[in-house]
């Protein structure tokens, strides 16, 4: 914000990250998840191992709640003074 960033840029460069981390660790997740399914599908009841809508439900409840939780601190980052920072540094 001292070099000219308004608050909403703030707010979505730490987001960018966040996301860019849930993407990357979801990705490895649902190929371990999928590598793994011989292991899961005997404790699995009414479902299958590599049921899409399952798989599906999980992702997106996983990036949602990262990006909830995430937002805290965006929003923190983005109303922190430049001077205050800029002194600390």
């Amino acid at each position: 914000m001292a070099l000219g960033a308004d608050r909403q840029r703030v707010i979505w460069l730490v987001l960018r990250d966040i996301t860019v981390l849930v993407a990357v660790g979801t990705s490895v997740g649902l190929l371990a998840a999928l590598a793994t399914t011989r292991v899961a599908s005997s404790m699995l009841f009414g479902v299958t191992a590599t049921d899409p809508l399952t798989l599906g439900i999980a992702t997106g409840l996983l990036m949602t709640a990262a990006l909830a939780a995430g937002y805290l601190p965006a929003r923190r980052a983005a109303s922190i003074d430049p001077m205050n920072s800029l002194r600390q540094e």
